[in-house]
């Protein structure tokens, strides 16, 4: 009989597939089994001078700019553990476990880990697989969700991957990981630069990471050089309130009816008089529901509620692990007919559950729109396992409700009909220039289900048009730049087709995380902390954050998948991309100063006195030690006696000034790799 170990990417994932297969070990379909489980990463690159040949360690440990950007072709790309430690075992430790359980008998390993778009699922098996040195046989499980029965149906359909170098997904999940391996070298570059400037920060300078920051930058110095410019033009007003107005065509920068001076205005108004409305037209319109969300989109709507990306992101992930909701990092913004079907007999019980009419869902045929032939993993929706109530999902973490409600109804949307509007338009009869346009609803429809444009001002419920309106000078101002938010950077980062859901939202909670942020974030509001400002600065005019050639790069890894690129081809972009940014980087360093201030002067620290030292003889060999040892020290006597391989006891006091009594002896100590002999406590 067949026996293979299936891998998963974490502890939930294999509990899920436990439930799935009914049982941690046991027999399905044709072949016997055994779950195991990763904890995502085990394994990292190793430091560049480790990956070198002995003659250029030195050169690659000091990173020096002179020496940069490095010879790709240098590095041996090996691994080593990552060193983290979970419930008391090592990553080596785990994979020293898996191996065991390996060499009592198996003919397989089955890949099991997340199937995402950017290959980091089979990466991270693969990465485990070799450093665990397995020659067998390796096959993959490609699941849609974590439910039993797309697990079955992944267990039943078991791809053979003869070699890893000839499997797509691998090869963009190893691309990548060179790729921001070795550009690291930007981050070193920039932040070299500025502290030679006085600026002592770590400028993170990422392919995602530094079109996000310059274009949020650049948007904070455009609302800072913002000065309101007034101006005063003719526009007619109806009873009901309707404007007629001119078009405004937004290229130009001279409009001659728009005046800065408001007499000039008001000798403009004496030109025009109350005119009849007419042309008057009305035209029933039709709108569709939204498209499906991503991960991005979700976090969008959600920002300005107080979850932030790093929130959505966690507690979606835990939605997931317990079936409620579908797979995150998902790429596709529509499902399948298969996916659609699954999930249309539990409509009913998801609307109820979020407060939607069911009333409205009356068209449950698949919309060509929404519904298609392609994809994999399906736009992010409810899952097939609906909760009883709400409260029940508020131990996955902050904005569980809220997150599974706004999907819920975006999904519903869909199967509600499409929004009926009456487009009217018209003009005045003796200025036909002047026009207005608005939308009365006749059946909400989808809105009444999920609308994400509920502030639209161009839906009025308007009185009735005309029959005359009258001239008055009207005032505006140019428009301001629009404050920086989550919904803002996401629409544009689409716009740009730089990166996926996904990946915008892990990023953008990256950045605004822990110390040494780049950015904060308060109800999606996104505003640059100084390291940031400094980050921005320093990528101005660089390729990096440039997001035609992010874009570019995201592309050429999916070429790399697709076996039209070799990787060294996409490598070798790095090196083109250094070639460029350096010197650039090294013109923008210039002007930091001058845009944030002078640097912070240095706090000098007063140096610790050196410890008196002690010389003596120690088992036949001559050394030196420390005179005291915390708040005590020795006397000729304990010297003596600790020269002597002696146990001496003395009252000292803790680092919180608690009295204790210390007992020790000489022996070996290690500080930063460097072993001395040292007094050492015996516990």
């Amino acid at each position: 009989m067949v026996k293979y170990l299936i891998l998963t990417e974490k502890p939930s994932a294999a509990k899920n597939f436990a439930k799935a297969l009914g049982g941690t070990a046991g027999h399905f379909a044709d072949f016997d089994f055994r779950i195991m489980n990763l904890r995502g990463h085990l394994m990292t690159f190793k430091e560049p001078e480790a990956m070198v040949a002995e003659p250029l360690v030195k050169q690659y440990k000091s990173w020096k700019l002179v020496d940069m950007p490095w010879n790709l072709k240098d590095l041996s790309w090996q691994r080593t553990y990552i060193k983290t430690r979970t419930k008391g075992a090592t990553n080596k430790q785990l994979l020293d476990q898996i191996k065991a359980e390996l060499q009592t008998g198996y003919d397989g390993i089955v890949i099991a880990t997340d199937n995402d778009p950017s290959g980091e699922g089979d990466l991270l098996a693969f990465e485990a697989i070799d450093a665990m040195r397995w020659q067998g046989q390796v096959l993959r499980a490609n699941f849609m969700d974590e439910t039993p029965p797309a697990i079955q149906q992944a267990m039943r359909q078991l791809l053979v991957i003869p070699d890893k170098w000839e499997f797509g997904p691998y090869l963009k999940g190893e691309s990548r990981s060179r790729w921001d391996f070795a550009s690291m070298q930007l981050t070193r570059i920039a932040t070299t630069l500025a502290k030679g400037a006085g600026y002592s920060v770590v400028a993170r300078e990422g392919r995602l990471k530094s079109v996000i920051i310059w274009k949020i930058y650049e948007q904070w110095q455009k609302i800072k050089a913002y000065v309101p410019v007034p101006y005063f033009e003719v526009k007619f007003k109806d009873p009901a309130g309707h404007i007629f107005a001119r078009a405004v065509d937004k290229k130009a920068t001279e409009i001659a009816w728009r005046f800065k001076d408001k007499q000039a205005g008001v000798q403009d108004l004496t030109h025009y008089h109350e005119s009849p409305v007419t042309n008057e037209q009305h035209a029933t319109k039709r709108q569709a529901p939204p498209k499906l969300l991503d991960l991005a989109g979700l976090a969008a709507l959600l920002a300005p509620s107080g979850l932030s990306p790093k929130q959505v992101l966690s507690t979606y992930q835990k939605l997931y692990e317990a079936q409620y909701v579908s797979y995150p990092r998902t790429e596709d913004r529509n499902v399948t007919f298969e996916q659609f079907n699954e999930l249309l007999p539990m409509v009913d019980q998801i609307a109820q559950l979020v407060g939607v009419d069911t009333r409205l869902l009356t068209h449950r045929q698949a919309r060509s729109t929404h519904v298609k032939n392609q994809g994999s993993h399906g736009a992010n929706r409810p899952g097939t396992k609906v909760p009883s109530d709400l409260g029940q999902l508020d131990k996955y973490g902050q904005g569980a409700r809220q997150i599974y409600t706004v999907l819920a109804k975006n999904y519903l949307a869909m199967l509600a009909e499409d929004y009926i509007y009456d487009h009217v338009t018209a003009e005045l009869q003796d200025y036909p220039a002047f026009k207005t346009a608005f939308n009365v609803p006749i059946k909400l429809n989808f809105k009444a289900v999920f609308n994400p444009d509920s502030d639209d001002a161009t839906v009025e419920k308007a009185g009735a048009l005309g029959p005359t309106a009258k001239p008055n000078l009207a005032e505006g101002t140019n428009p301001k730049p629009q404050t920086p938010t989550t919904k803002w950077i996401m629409a544009y980062l689409e716009k740009q087709n730089v990166g996926t859901g996904a990946t915008r939202v892990s990023t953008l909670s990256e950045m605004s995380q822990g110390s040494k942020s780049m950015l904060n974030e308060s109800k999606g509001k996104l505003t640059p902390t100084q390291t940031g400002e400094i980050s921005a600065i320093m990528v101005e005019n660089t390729w990096i954050a440039s997001p035609k050639i992010t874009k570019r790069l995201f592309a050429m890894m999916d070429e790399v998948a697709a076996f039209q690129m070799p990787m060294s081809q996409l490598l070798h972009s790095v090196t083109q991309v250094i070639e460029h940014d350096m010197p650039q980087m090294t013109e923008n360093v210039q002007q930091l100063s001058a845009r944030l201030g002078p640097p912070p002067k240095k706090r000098k620290v007063k140096a610790k006195p050196k410890a008196e030292q002690v010389t003596g003889v120690y088992k036949g060999e001559e050394i030196h030690f420390a005179k005291t040892w915390g708040n005590h020290t020795f006397t000729d006597q304990e010297i003596s006696d600790l020269l002597a391989g002696k146990t001496i006891t003395f009252e000292t006091t803790t680092k919180q000034k608690k009295p204790f009594t210390a007992k020790g002896q000489l022996g070996k100590r290690t500080y930063r790799g460097n072993q001395y002999i040292g007094f050492k406590l015996i516990k």
